[in-house]
């Protein structure tokens, strides 16, 4: 059985080789750990291996885990949000993945605002149109635009997806592929600023496809932590 650190080696290899490929600079893509279910003692071993930043899907256990680790470990949310849990959200995450309405997004603007924080988020893109998943279909992120800017207490940094699970690679590809090309036009657009830059794309079974594509930040569980149970 492989060690943590060696599993976080493995990753950081399979990440520079997809980088070589794709004429990027691996320093420029940004591996989130994602720690959901795994406890504590086991993100203090993700910690001693190297890695810094870990992504949760579960308001209560981030928490828990939030206040027991060291106060400089980063914390993103990415997991699907609920409404009354978002006053817990805020401030809490250094960054928030999973924007994928308009209702999450003004009520995380409000919530900042009672705060006196500016609060930086990603919006979450349905690029395959699945009806179980959230997110903004392409079009209707397009027209939620003018609204979303007019937010004064969210700090758009850029778009999240995460496409239907396929081994079909041309398929993947494509979906990542549209969400780069849909970051880049309201980047062009300069709708939010110069900051308008990451992509939330790829997890443990397609990181290296969206890295290909354009990933800043691959989302990976499994081939750090193992299955689980």
């Amino acid at each position: 059985m492989t060690t943590l650190a060696e599993n976080l080696r493995a990753v950081r290899e399979a990440v520079s080789g997809a980088c070589a490929r794709s004429g990027r600079n691996e320093h420029d893509v940004r591996i989130i750990a994602v720690s959901k279910t795994m406890g504590i003692g086991k993100v203090r071993e993700a910690i001693d291996a190297g890695l810094d930043t870990f992504g949760e899907n579960y308001v209560q256990e981030a928490m828990e885990k939030i206040r027991a680790l060291p106060s400089e470990i980063r914390w993103h949310f990415i997991g699907n949000i609920q409404k009354n849990k978002v006053r817990h959200i805020v401030r809490s995450f250094e960054l928030i993945h999973s924007v994928g309405s308009r209702e999450i997004a003004a009520e995380i603007d409000r919530r900042a605002q009672q705060a006196g924080h500016v609060q930086p988020v990603l919006f979450e893109i349905n690029i395959a149109g699945e009806t179980t998943k959230s997110g903004f279909s392409p079009g209707g992120f397009s027209a939620a635009l003018e609204f979303l800017s007019s937010l004064k207490n969210i700090r758009p940094a850029g778009l999240m997806t995460m496409p239907t699970p396929t081994d079909n690679e041309t398929e993947l590809s494509g979906y990542f592929a549209a969400v780069h090309t849909l970051r880049d036009t309201v980047a062009d657009r300069g709708i939010f600023g110069g900051g308008f830059r990451e992509l939330s794309m790829g997890t443990s079974s397609d990181y290296k496809i969206a890295i290909i594509e354009g990933a800043t930040m691959i989302r990976i569980g499994t081939l750090l932590f193992g299955p689980r149970g």
